[in-house]
C-alpha cells in the first residue's frame, strides 16, 4: 500500500511540475505575441529635416554633415532602420511636386547610403507624398519652403527594443 501511495505522489509532483513547464510556456507565447504586436511601433532615435529651394531637388551641402551624424548614430542602436520621406508645396503641378519629393528622397537615401555607409538592408523604401501633409501656411513664401522637404528619422522597432 505504501508502493501505491509513494507512487501516487511521484506522479502527482510530476504532473505538477508539468503544469508549471505549460504555464511558463503559455506566458512565453504570450510575450512574444505582444511584441510581435507591436511590429509597427518605433522609437524615433534622431531626426533631420532638410529644405530645398522651389523646384530645387539637390541637397545643399550644409546638410551632409548633419545626414552623416544621423548615420553614425543609427549605427549604435541595434536594429535600427531609416526612414526618409520626400515633400513638395502646392506651387506647381501635382504631378510635378509628385516628382519633385520623389527625387528629393532619392537624392537624400543616396547621400545616407554612399557617404554615410548605411546598407540598403536598414533603410526604408523612400517615401514621396508629394503635396500632401503640409506643415507650412502654402499660402505665404515661407510656409511654402516650410512644405519642401525632406525628413529623415532613425527608427528602433519596439519589439527589438525589447521594451
Amino acid at each position: 500500500m505504501e508502493h501505491v501511495l509513494a507512487q501516487t505522489q511521484q506522479q502527482q509532483a510530476q504532473l505538477t511540475e508539468q503544469q508549471a513547464k505549460i504555464a511558463a510556456n503559455k506566458a512565453a507565447i504570450a510575450a512574444n505575441t505582444a511584441r510581435f504586436g507591436q511590429l509597427d511601433d518605433y522609437y524615433i532615435w534622431d531626426e533631420v529635416t532638410v529644405y530645398f529651394g522651389n523646384g530645387q531637388t539637390k541637397v545643399d551641402p550644409k546638410y551632409t554633415p548633419q545626414l552623416l551624424a544621423l548615420a553614425d548614430k543609427a549605427k549604435t542602436v541595434n536594429g535600427y532602420m531609416i526612414e526618409v520621406i520626400g515633400y513638395a508645396s502646392s506651387a506647381g503641378s501635382v504631378s510635378l511636386n509628385q516628382k519633385l519629393s520623389e527625387d528629393r528622397a532619392s537624392n537624400v537615401t543616396n547621400i545616407l547610403m554612399q557617404e554615410g555607409h548605411i546598407p540598403l538592408t536598414r533603410m526604408l523604401a523612400p517615401g514621396a507624398m508629394g503635396e500632401s501633409r503640409q506643415v507650412g501656411n502654402d499660402k505665404t513664401a515661407e510656409g511654402q519652403a516650410e512644405n519642401r522637404r525632406v525628413v529623415v528619422r532613425v527608427l528602433q522597432n519596439k519589439a527589438i527594443a525589447g521594451v
